[in-house]
C-alpha cells in the first residue's frame, strides 16, 4: 500500500497539537469571544454563491435555502414536505399541479414574491440554454410552468411524478428586475447576504421576512480549511458553532470542555466507496462482493467515528419510509471474500504469502481524516490479498477525475437522500456523465436495463404503498450488484459554545437552525468582557502559523508540547498533552528517516517530487 508520507503527517502532527493545546486550554472556562449580535460559524469549504440556481457545493445549497426558501420546504425530523412559499398546492391530473403562494412573502428588498418570480426562476433553469446543474432535473420533470394569477402559478409534467412537492422544494429569486444576473438571485429567506469572499461570508436579516424574526441579526461563515484550527477557534472563543466540520476522532477531546457543547442527530448522507463498474477488474460483479465482504464496517464506525454514524445497506437511512428491510448488507467475512476472488479468477499467487492477486487504486480527498478512514479500509483489503495504492487529491481534482471515470476506487458522501427516487438519480444509465451532462451522479456507470425500469415506475407511481414495493425491489437488486458500496450514514454533529442555544439540527444538516438560535449576552467586568484566558489568545495568535507549516508538510512536532501540558497536571486533559508530546517528539525525530524510505521504495513519476 503506498501513500504521500506528507499526508499521514499531517494527520498526526494536527491530533498532537489539538490535544497539547487543549490541554491548556482546559484549565479554566472561558466565554464567547464573538460579538453578541453576531453568531460565528466555521466551515471547511468555501461559498461561491447563495443563489439557488447556480449553487454547486452542499455549502452553495445550504446558503441558498437560507436566504431563498421554496414552495416547499424539506427539513423536519421526519423530512415530510411542509409548506414554505406556498399556501396550497392542487394536484388538477396526474400531469398538472396548481400552486398558491402566500400574500405576506417578501424578498429582502421589501418587494412581494409574485407568481412572476416563481414562474421565472423555473423557465430560466428550464430554458435550452440554460447551463445550471439543475437544467436536467427540471427540464425533464416539466414542460412548462405558467401564471394563473397573481399569486398562483401551474405546472405541467412531462409524465405523472410522485416525487412532484418535494421536487419543488428550491429557493425562488425575485425577477422584478428582469432576469438576475449570475450569482445575484435575492431570496425571501430570512436571512439576505451582504458579501461573499474566499474567506468569508457575511449575512444580515431580512427585515422582510414572513416567518418568525432570527434571534441573531448578523451570521458570518468563516472558511477555515484546517480541521485542528477550526476545533482551536471553537474552543479559543472566536467561533461559536461548527456542524459537520470536525475530524469525528477528535471530537471526544473537547467533549468535557466547560464552555463547548456537543449535540448530534441522525443524517440522511451516505459516505460511500465508489467502484468503477468498468474497470476490467471491477466490472466483475464477484470482485465487487468480495470488496465488500472485506471492508469491516463496525470496526471503522467504532475506531474512526467514535460510533457516531450508522451502517449502510444503500441510499436510504433505516428510517426512511421506503426503506427496504431484510437487505442483504455484506456483513465482514473475509473467508467469503477471499472465495468470491477465487471464482471471479484471482486466485492468489503465494497463499498467504505478501504478493497481491491485484493491485487497484484509491482516490480520496485531501482531507487528513478521509485519507485515515482509507488507510483502515486498504489495510482490511490487504487481509484478502487486494494491494491498494492510496492517492490524495485536492477536491476539485479528485473530483473532476470522478466525474470523467479516471479512477478504480474513491469514496465520497452523497447529497441529502430525502427521496426514494434518488435511485434514479444514482443509478439510471441516462445519468452516467457524458459531454451533455458532465454533472450526470451515475459515476460509477452502473447500467442494469432492470432498474432504468423500475425507477422510471418509481417517480411515476402516485400510490405510495405500490412505490414502496417498487424501491424494495430496486434495493435489493442494487445490493446485490454492488456497483457502489455503501459504508455508513454519518451522524449530523454539531459543536457549540455554550451561549448558543436552540440552534436545530436537521436530518438534512441545513442551517437553518442559524435561524433559531438565540445567544446569551457576554458577561463584563470594569468595561472588559470576561473570561477569554491568555492562552486562548496564545492559542488562536499562534493558529495561522500552525496551518501555514502542517500544510507545507513541515511542522516539526514539539518535544516540550508535553511539558506544557502540565500546566493543568489534576487533569485528564494535561495527562493527554504528556502523553501527546512524547509521541509528537518521537514522531518529529523520525519523520525524515520515515520519507526517505518512502522515496526509495515507491518513488513514481507522478508523486510531484
Amino acid at each position: 500500500m503506498f501513500e504521500h508520507p506528507r499526508s499521514r503527517l499531517n494527520g498526526i502532527t494536527a491530533t498532537i497539537v489539538v490535544m497539547a493545546v487543549l490541554a491548556t486550554l482546559g484549565c479554566s472556562a472561558r466565554r464567547s469571544r464573538t460579538p453578541d449580535d453576531t453568531l460565528v460559524v466555521v466551515i471547511e469549504s468555501a461559498i461561491v454563491t447563495g443563489d439557488s440556481r447556480y449553487a454547486i457545493t452542499g455549502y452553495d445549497r445550504k446558503l441558498s435555502h437560507l436566504i431563498a426558501p421554496g414552495l416547499t420546504i424539506v427539513d423536519s425530523p421526519t423530512l415530510e414536505t411542509r409548506l414554505g412559499l406556498a399556501t396550497k398546492i392542487t394536484r388538477v391530473d396526474d400531469l398538472t399541479w396548481d400552486v398558491e403562494l402566500r400574500h405576506d412573502a417578501k424578498f429582502s428588498d421589501g418587494l412581494p414574491v409574485r407568481a412572476e418570480d416563481v414562474a421565472g426562476t423555473y423557465q430560466d433553469l428550464m430554458a435550452p440554454k440554460s447551463d445550471s446543474m439543475f437544467h436536467k432535473q427540471f427540464d425533464e420533470r416539466f414542460t412548462s410552468v405558467v401564471v394563473t394569477g397573481p399569486h398562483a402559478v401551474r405546472f405541467q409534467l412531462r409524465a405523472p411524478l410522485a416525487t412532484f412537492q418535494t421536487d419543488i422544494d428550491f429557493g425562488i429569486v425575485s425577477y422584478h428586475h428582469g432576469v438576475p444576473e449570475r450569482g445575484a438571485g435575492i431570496g425571501a429567506g430570512p436571512y439576505q447576504v451582504r458579501e461573499i469572499t474566499s474567506t468569508h461570508v457575511l449575512l444580515e436579516v431580512n427585515p422582510y421576512y414572513y416567518g418568525p424574526k432570527p434571534n441573531i441579526p448578523h451570521v458570518e461563515i468563516k472558511i477555515v480549511r484546517d480541521n485542528a484550527a477550526r476545533l482551536l477557534m471553537l474552543v479559543g472563543g472566536s467561533a461559536d458553532l461548527i456542524q459537520n466540520a470536525t475530524r469525528l476522532d477528535l471530537v471526544d477531546e473537547v467533549r468535557d470542555r466547560p464552555r463547548v457543547r456537543i449535540d448530534s442527530g441522525p443524517s440522511v448522507f451516505l459516505t460511500y466507496l465508489l467502484l468503477n463498474n468498468t474497470d476490467p477488474i471491477l466490472r466483475d460483479k464477484r470482485v465487487r462482493q468480495a470488496i465488500a465482504l472485506a471492508i469491516d464496517r463496525p470496526q471503522i464506525i467504532a475506531a474512526k467515528f467514535g460510533g457516531r454514524a450508522q451502517l449502510a445497506t444503500g441510499l436510504l437511512p433505516p428510517s426512511h419510509w421506503a426503506y427496504a428491510k431484510g437487505m442483504k448488507s455484506w456483513d465482514p467475512d473475509r473467508a467469503r471474500a477471499k472465495q468470491r476472488l477465487d471464482e471471479a479468477g484471482f486466485q492468489d499467487p503465494d497463499g498467504d504469502g505478501p504478493a497481491p492477486r491485484f493491485s487497484l487504486t484509491y482516490k480520496t480527498s485531501s482531507d487528513a481524516f478521509r485519507i485515515s478512514v482509507a488507510r483502515v479500509i486498504a489495510a482490511q483489503l490487504a487481509l484478502v490479498g487486494i494491494e491498494i495504492d492510496i492517492r490524495p487529491f485536492e477536491f476539485a481534482t479528485f473530483f473532476a477525475d470522478i466525474k470523467n471515470g479516471s479512477y478504480q476506487l474513491g469514496s465520497m458522501q452523497t447529497a441529502e437522500i430525502t427521496e426514494p427516487d434518488f435511485y434514479f438519480t444514482y443509478f439510471h444509465s441516462s445519468w452516467i456523465p457524458n459531454e451533455k451532462n458532465p454533472d450526470g451522479y451515475n459515476r460509477w456507470r452502473y447500467i442494469n436495463p432492470l432498474v432504468d425500469k423500475l425507477t422510471e415506475a418509481g417517480r411515476r407511481e402516485l400510490d405510495r404503498s405500490k412505490r414502496i414495493g417498487i424501491y424494495d425491489q430496486v434495493q435489493r437488486i442494487i445490493a446485490e450488484d454492488v456497483p457502489v458500496i455503501p459504508l455508513f450514514h454519518e451522524d449530523n454533529v454539531v459543536l457549540m459554545n455554550q451561549d448558543v442555544e436552540g440552534y436545530a439540527i436537521t436530518p438534512n444538516a441545513r442551517l437553518i437552525g442559524i435561524a433559531t438560535a438565540t445567544k446569551k449576552p457576554r458577561e463584563y467586568k470594569n468595561g472588559r468582557s470576561v473570561g477569554v484566558t491568555a492562552a486562548a489568545h496564545e492559542a488562536l495568535r499562534l493558529l495561522p502559523d500552525f496551518d501555514r507549516r502542517v500544510r507545507q508538510g513541515r511542522f516539526e512536532a514539539d518535544p516540550e508540547a508535553g511539558r506544557r501540558g502540565q500546566a493543568c497536571p489534576r487533569t485528564e486533559a494535561g495527562a493527554q498533552g504528556r502523553d501527546a508530546g512524547a509521541e509528537g517528539g518521537a514522531q518529529g525525530r523520525d519523520r525524515e528517516r520515515g520519507r526517505s524510505a518512502a522515496r526509495r521504495q515507491h518513488r513514481r513519476p507522478d508523486d510531484g517530487r
